[in-house]
This record gives C-alpha cells, sequence and structure tokens, in this order.
C-alpha cells in the first residue's frame, strides 16, 4: 500500500507550484530565473518534463524525449495533467516500495519523491524570485525537503545538477535554506 503521507505531500507540493503557475502573466514566460540556463517557460517546461520522467520511471514505460517542448500554448495545464499524472503513477500499489535505478543513482519509489518535493519547491522559489508572485509553501513540507535535501545532497554529484551550497544564515526561512543549499544565491538578482 503507498504511503499516504508522501503522496499527500507530492500533492501539497505540485498545488503550490501549480497555483503559482497558473498566475505567470503573459509578459513573464521570458523572464530570466535564478536557473541561468533557463527562462521562466524553459523552468516550467523542466518542471513538466521531470513530472513525465518520474511517470515514466514508476510506470516502467518510455522516458519523455528531453528535448520536447511539453508545455504547447497551455503551459499551466500541461504542468497540472503531468502533476496528476505523477500522483496517479506514485499511487500505484508497490511503487514507493521498489527500488529504482537511473543514472543519478538507486533509491525507493518513496525515496524518489522526496528528492521531487524538494525540487518542485525550489524551483517554485525559482519562479517566485523570476515573476514577483508570492507563494506560500507549507513550512513543515519546506522543513522535511530541506532535511531531505540536506542529508543527501552530499553523497550527489553537483556537476550538471547543482551549483556550490550557498552562505546563508542559520535563522533564514527554511525555503530560502533550501534554495542556497541547492546552489542559489539568496537574494537573488536578475
Amino acid at each position: 500500500m503507498p504511503n499516504p503521507a508522501i503522496i499527500a505531500d507530492l500533492a501539497r507540493a505540485s498545488a503550490v507550484t501549480g497555483d503559482l503557475i497558473d498566475r505567470i502573466a503573459a509578459d513573464q514566460w521570458s523572464a530570466p530565473t535564478p536557473c541561468t540556463e533557463w527562462n521562466v517557460r524553459d523552468l516550467v517546461d523542466h518542471l513538466v518534463g521531470i513530472n513525465l520522467v518520474f511517470v515514466a520511471l514508476f510506470e516502467e514505460t518510455t522516458m519523455p524525449e528531453r528535448e520536447a517542448d511539453h508545455l504547447g500554448t497551455d503551459p499551466a495545464g500541461a504542468y497540472r495533467r503531468s502533476a496528476a499524472a505523477l500522483h496517479a503513477a506514485a499511487a500505484r500499489p508497490g511503487v514507493l516500495e521498489q527500488s529504482k535505478a537511473t543514472p543519478m543513482g538507486v533509491a525507493t519509489g518513496a525515496e524518489w519523491l522526496q528528492w521531487r518535493i524538494g525540487d518542485l519547491l525550489t524551483h517554485g522559489w525559482d519562479l517566485v524570485q523570476a515573476t514577483g508572485l508570492a507563494a506560500e509553501p507549507p513550512d513543515d513540507l519546506v522543513e522535511q525537503a530541506l532535511s531531505f535535501v540536506r542529508d543527501q545532497l552530499p553523497s550527489q554529484p553537483r556537476a550538471g545538477r547543482f551549483a556550490e551550497s550557498q552562505t546563508i544564515q542559520d535563522n533564514a526561512p527554511a525555503i530560502d535554506q533550501l534554495a542556497a543549499l541547492t546552489g542559489r544565491p539568496v537574494p537573488w538578482k536578475p
């Protein structure tokens, strides 16, 4: 039986990011982001693409094309559909208990979802910085993601995935600490 807590946490992280994406204005899609290689549209395309990667991983189907445009003319809708597909794939019996090998290593489905939640929250922070929109990810969810990433990141290769951790005060908000841990300068300036 799937772990209902992590499935609920995935839904919360997906929802807060989706609500933010829903509010992106037409003139903001080309704005730069803290992920220097991506503008806002590229970043949302990455979020959708990685959701689809996790669906393929959990359903043992063909991986999506890396360079494909996953957004089409409805970026917010594409994100919502990919998030729903990921939720459904993760909720399948046995998926979270099974170990899955990827180029990033071997982990259980539950561990991969913890990475996904941290990634969604971190990229949500990126979108807030790029657009100036407000978002309030649940504190408990951010604290859990920060703890997980803080424990796991030292054993992960940073090259091509994460910049070096940035210095930040210990009393900074957890979402800012998560951003700094994964290599973002806080505060970020475009």
